[in-house]
Order: structure tokens, then C-alpha cells, then sequence
């Protein structure tokens, strides 16, 4: 069964939640947490059963059901490995109607020495992920009774590669950094476009995977805050905000980062989109029960009592709820040099008797990412730049790069 429109709404809901409440630069994954919260929605009951059924936006007697459905729907993505773990102390009785509702591989036994505990989890980190998380986020104790986890890893190549050059943005706050700037050029002027958002206006670029999980990149106003970007671009995602392509935009300065100009060329080329960005590399562990308000997660952690009788009859608490999360953006494609001599001899100035359009779409400054299911336009990951890679000292491009 493919996912509803009501789950995919939910998931990117709760993105946007999380960025609203994060800073700094950060990278995050609302698709990994999502199921998680949904299973212990069907188990809870009380004031923690209503928290989380508003955090995952349904009904707890339905989240269940819409979990095991995004799950199976990314297990059908390609380019995306996902999976879904729970580890119980062999003393833990599961209720069986809770239990049956996981995958049937899902379901391991703690030892209750923390050791071996530890490297059993951190091994299925790192199994799951294709060796980009390391270690399982969670702290396990002898008090642990139970782990209920979720891994992913995503990975695109783009239709269309970027070349590398060292960038030195002018202005902002990247002024005079050396980084690894990343360019193209391309005809297909409406994978850039620019939205007029009630918090100010929104550039996104649309970079193409080869596997139908493509790269939006997001740059809103300065005085925009990650949230109020990040949130735009779920906003276009949804359709709820309209965004007018680079082949309908008017001359000028048309939005953060966006400029389309008439230049003159000798030849009678077509309209060209250049794109500017910068490389990254970032990652981030993040703490959920600091945001308990955002994961619905409030009373839940309340230890005097137990929230999850549909779980298990003996009383459980949320003691700990963390994530660890990277993202790695690069010029991703095959790379060559040649060398080609042409001899030329001066036969006066070219007459410049053509007129084309250029568009200028730049990234040199704090920016946004979704990284998107191109079909379900499913949010897999998200984050805000802060720290792009920084250029080595005596970098060697190859002057055709």
C-alpha cells in the first residue's frame, strides 16, 4: 500500500516544527523520528497518548498503521536504506497485538551487561546506515528496558554535475573564506524559482538525483530566521505557496541570491541558468527531550508512573531520546582532465549582435536544504548551512573544472 497524502503531510509537518525550534547550523531527519513516535502513540495512554498523537498529527489508533506504511514506502525508494529496530531485556513481556504491528526482523534482546549491549546497537548503526553513523545515539543502562530505534541513509548522484572552484563569497558571513565552491550551467531555466512567503522571499533551487531524491536548496531573506526557510520550502512542497519559475521572472534583482540579467553575445545562444553554491559537510546529535514539546514527549518522560500499557504490563518511561544525523554535499560525479591545444590567430572584435538571458542563482550565505522524494515529496532530511568546506591551502583544480 503506498503512503496517504495525510502521512507524508504529517511527517513534513513535523520538519518544520523541528526547525522552528532549532539554531545554528544543524542537520536533522523528522522521517526517522516520525515512526517511532507513531508506534508509542498506539501504545500509550492518557495525557502522554494525546501528546504524541498531536506530535505525529493523527489519531494514536491510526499512527500505527500509517508508520508501517511509510516504512514499507521507504523501503520501496530507491537510493534510500531504512529500517526499524526493538531491543528488550528478556524479562520484558511485549503486549503481542503491539509487538506483531513492527517488522518481524525488527525485534533483538538486551543483555543487560551494557558492553555488549552498546556494540550490538553500535554494530546495527553501522550496518543500517552503510557505515555513516557510527554509534546508536542512545545511551543504554542497566535501567534500560527497552529500545526502539529507526536508521536511514540516503544517497543521490545528480543528473546534471557541478564543477569545483575555489569561491571567496564578497559579503556576508562567509566573507573572505576560501571554500569549495560548486558551479554548472544549464537551460532549464525552472529549477530556479522564487516565492513571496508572509515571512519575506524564499530562492529555491531544485538539484536533481538520479534516483528521484533530489537536493531543494533554500535561501531566504537575511533577516529570515531557519525555520521561517525551511518551513517556505515545505510550504512549496505542499503547494501551499506558489513559487514563479526562472523562465517567468522579470529582469532585476528578483530575490535572495537571484539575479536575471540580459547580457550580449556573439553567438545567438539560449537563455542560461548559473548556479553558484558551496560544498558541506556538516553533522549533529541532537537531544529530543529538550524539545519534548516538539516530539510529544512531555509527560511520557515522567518515570513516577508508567504511560505505555499497551506496550507492555509492566510500566515504561521514556528515559532518553537523541538522534545523530549528517549530510554531505559535493560535486558528486565522475571527474576527468584533458588537454586540447588550438591555435588562433587575431581576426579583429566580434560583433556582438545578440541579446540572451542569464539568470545568477547564488548561494554564498547561510542557506536551507530539503532533501526530497521527488514522487511523495516525503522530506527524508533537512538541515541549515552555516559551515561550508573550506577550500585546502593549495587546492589543484584543473583549469577546465
Amino acid at each position: 500500500m503506498a503512503v496517504t497524502n495525510a502521512t507524508i503531510r504529517a511527517v513534513n509537518d513535523l520538519t518544520v516544527r523541528w526547525a522552528g525550534a532549532s539554531a545554528g547550523g544543524t542537520v536533522f531527519s523528522a522521517a526517522g523520528v516520525w515512526p517511532l513516535l507513531a508506534f508509542l502513540a498506539d501504545g500509550a495512554t492518557g495525557r502522554a497518548r494525546g501528546e504524541l498523537a498531536e506530535a505525529v498529527g493523527m489519531p494514536a489508533e491510526e499512527a500505527a498503521g500509517a508508520a508501517r506504511e511509510l516504512l514499507a514506502a521507504m523501503g520501496r525508494m530507491r537510493g534510500l536504506d531504512s529500517a526499524l529496530g526493538l531491543w528488550t531485556k528478556r524479562t520484558l513481556e511485549l503486549r503481542e497485538r503491539w509487538e506483531a504491528g513492527l517488522p518481524l526482523e525488527a525485534h533483538g534482546v538486551l543483555t543487560g551487561d551494557v558492553g555488549v549491549d552498546k556494540g550490538a546497537l553500535d554494530a546495527w548503526a553501522v550496518k543500517r546506515t552503510g557505515g555513516l553513523i557510527e554509534e546508536m545515539p542512545v545511551q543504554v543502562t542497566e535501567d534500560t528496558e527497552m529500545v526502539l530505534a529507526s536508521a536511514l541513509a540516503l544517497r543521490t548522484e545528480w543528473l546534471s554535475r557541478f564543477w569545483e572552484r575555489p569561491l571567496w563569497p564578497r559579503t556576508g558571513p562567509w566573507q573572505d573564506r576560501q571554500l569549495v565552491g560548486l558551479r554548472r550551467s544549464s537551460e532549464v531555466l525552472d529549477r530556479v524559482g522564487v516565492a513571496d512567503t508572509p515571512d519575506g522571499h524564499v530562492t529555491e533551487l531544485k538539484v536533481l538525483g538520479d534516483n528521484a531524491i533530489d537536493v531543494h536548496l533554500l535561501l531566504g531573506e537575511e533577516r529570515m530566521t531557519p525555520g521561517q526557510v525551511l518551513g517556505a520550502g515545505v510550504d512549496l512542497l505542499a503547494r501551499r505557496r506558489a513559487v514563479v519559475p526562472g523562465d517567468r521572472l522579470p529582469y532585476g534583482e528578483v530575490g535572495p541570491g537571484l539575479r536575471v540579467g540580459r547580457v550580449r553575445s556573439a553567438t545567438p545562444d539560449p537563455p542560461i541558468l548559473d548556479v553558484t553554491a558551496v560544498a558541506f559537510d556538516m553533522s549533529a546529535k541532537h537531544d529530543l527531550l529538550e524539545l519534548h514539546h516538539v516530539f510529544g514527549l512531555t509527560t511520557a518522560r515522567d518515570a513516577s508512573r508508567g504511560h505505555f500499557p499497551d506496550i507492555s504490563a509492566s510500566p515504561l518511561a521514556i528515559g532518553s531520546a537523541r538522534q545523530s544525523a549528517m549530510a554531505k554535499f559535493t560535486a558528486l560525479g565522475f571527474r576527468a582532465a584533458a588537454v586540447t591545444a588550438i591555435g588562433a590567430i587575431g581576426a579583429g572584435i566580434p560583433r556582438l549582435r545578440w541579446v540572451t538571458t542569464r539568470i545568477d542563482a547564488t548561494f554564498d550565505r547561510p542557506f536551507g536544504f530539503l532533501a526530497v522524494h521527488r514522487h511523495s515529496r516525503l522530506v527524508l532530511a533537512s538541515g541549515w548551512v552555516t559551515d561550508p568546506t573550506e577550500c585546502p591551502e593549495d587546492p589543484e583544480y584543473d583549469e577546465d573544472f
